[in-house]
Order: C-alpha cells, then sequence, then structure tokens
C-alpha cells in the first residue's frame, strides 16, 4: 500500500471529472491523479476548464501557494517539493526507455483514440457532444463545430489528423503492439511495481478500453490480453471503487505484422 507523506497538506488537483465510463475523462489528469498516488500525496479533485488554467490545459494544481500546470511539471513539482522520485529503482537505461514510451502514449498513441473520439459521428454524440448539452440552445450546434475545428487543428499538428482513418489505425495498431510487448509478462510496464510511465500508459489504454465509444482501435486493443489485464490492474488499484468492464478479449493480433516493419 501506498503511505500517506507526513509533509504533505491536500493538494487540489483541477480536471474534468468523470466521464464516458472512466473515472477522470481526462487522461492527463488520470495520469497525475495516479502519481499522486503512487508520491503518498493526499490531494481533492476540483472541477475546471481548460482556460481556467494557465497553460489552457488541464490538469493543473494548486499546492498551498504554488499553482503547476501540465501532468509532466506537476510531476516535477511533487518530486522536488515532496523528495519522491516515482522511478526509484530504475537505472538510466530504464528512466530513459520509459520517458520514450511516455512520449510515444502522449505524443502519438492517445491521439489516435481521439481521431476516432471527436470524428466517428456516433461516438462524438455519445461523447463530446455533451459538453454542450447546458449551453444555450440557439449557439449549441455552433460550440460544438467551433471544437471540431480546433480538434482538427491540434490533429493535424501533430500529425494524426492528415492521414485516413485506415492508416490511423495502423499507426495506433503499431504502439498498441509496441506497449504489448513491452509488457510482456510482467504486471507493470518496468517491471514488479508500477512507476512513473505506468500513469499514463494506464490512463490512455483506458481512453481504448472504455466501452462507451466504438471504433477499430478499441477492438484492436482488446485483442492484447496483457494490456487488457493490466489497465483491469491499475483501475483495482488506483480507483478500486470504480465500476469497470471491457469486452471479452478478441483474438490476439498477429504481432509478426509489426516485428518485419
Amino acid at each position: 500500500m501506498t503511505q500517506v507523506h507526513s509533509k504533505a497538506g491536500k493538494i487540489t488537483v483541477f480536471g474534468a471529472g468523470p466521464a464516458f465510463g472512466l473515472p477522470e475523462g481526462s487522461p492527463f489528469v488520470t495520469k497525475t491523479l495516479v502519481q499522486l498516488q503512487m508520491a503518498g500525496l493526499p490531494y481533492r479533485l476540483d472541477l475546471a476548464r481548460p482556460d481556467d488554467s494557465p497553460k489552457g490545459q488541464i490538469p493543473f494544481i494548486q499546492d498551498a501557494e504554488d499553482i503547476v500546470a501540465d501532468s509532466t511539471f506537476i510531476r516535477g513539482h511533487i518530486e522536488a517539493r515532496y523528495e519522491v522520485d516515482l522511478d526509484a529503482g530504475l537505472s538510466p537505461a530504464e528512466r530513459a526507455q520509459a520517458w520514450a514510451i511516455e512520449r510515444m502514449v502522449e505524443n502519438q498513441l492517445g491521439w489516435t483514440a481521439a481521431w476516432f473520439r471527436f470524428f466517428d459521428e456516433a461516438n462524438f454524440q455519445k461523447g463530446p457532444a455533451h459538453w454542450f448539452d447546458h449551453a444555450p440552445e440557439a449557439i449549441r450546434e455552433q460550440l460544438k463545430q467551433q471544437l471540431l475545428d480546433q480538434v482538427a487543428i491540434n490533429l493535424r499538428a501533430v500529425g494524426v489528423g492528415r492521414h485516413a482513418p485506415e492508416e490511423i489505425v495502423e499507426l495506433g495498431a503499431r504502439s498498441l503492439w509496441s506497449l504489448s510487448v513491452t509488457l510482456g509478462d510482467k504486471p507493470f510496464l518496468m517491471g514488479d511495481r508500477p512507476t512513473s510511465v505506468d500513469a499514463i500508459a494506464f490512463a490512455v489504454l483506458a481512453q481504448f478500453l472504455t466501452p462507451v465509444f466504438d471504433h477499430p482501435l478499441r477492438r484492436r486493443a482488446e485483442g492484447f490480453c496483457n494490456l487488457v489485464a493490466y489497465v483491469e490492474r491499475m483501475m483495482t488499484r488506483y480507483f478500486p471503487d470504480h465500476p469497470w468492464r471491457v469486452a471479452e478479449p478478441a483474438p490476439t493480433p498477429d504481432a509478426r505484422v509489426f516485428e518485419a516493419a
């Protein structure tokens, strides 16, 4: 069990709140919540909009007089202030590998899932469209379109939005395979205990596996039995009160497709 840090007050994490069958709708907020638990730091979750943040994105935290935005800098803040090391026990090479995995998950894999959440009409209507349920009806559709336009700009900027849907599936599937091979039969990505990279890997994989949305990459993710079990393991450890169910695993995709690439 993670012990509570004796010197910590209660940190306020500003996030989106539960959504889409997940304990927190934003994978980056989920990353921060998990890392705070890893560090043994008590926190409270408060709802906020991205434009409330100093950097225009969530999460951000308030820790006494300090306000820190962006999940990576939040991690740096809590490690420095509370003298904890979320990667304790890892060698320099393992720390470098964990950082590379984190960049793949945040800067590529997560965006492939986002495309299917926003630009598959059925998924959009089940999910992000509801963000505007309380907006005045006269401007509701305009606000939805503005959101889609901004997401399209972001997806194009990171490269994912420049591809056809089937190409996005291929890119996402390669990263899912990479995570599956890296995990192997270990309980966590770097070994027998969770480290910092597990927070974001879990958060993004849960976004793929939530049964709320149906898309080809969800079905690809369900085919990697070790990733499905990994998400269940992390969910039980860090959000034990959250009901979690995924579909029965499909046959595992043929890894040889990527091994030759």
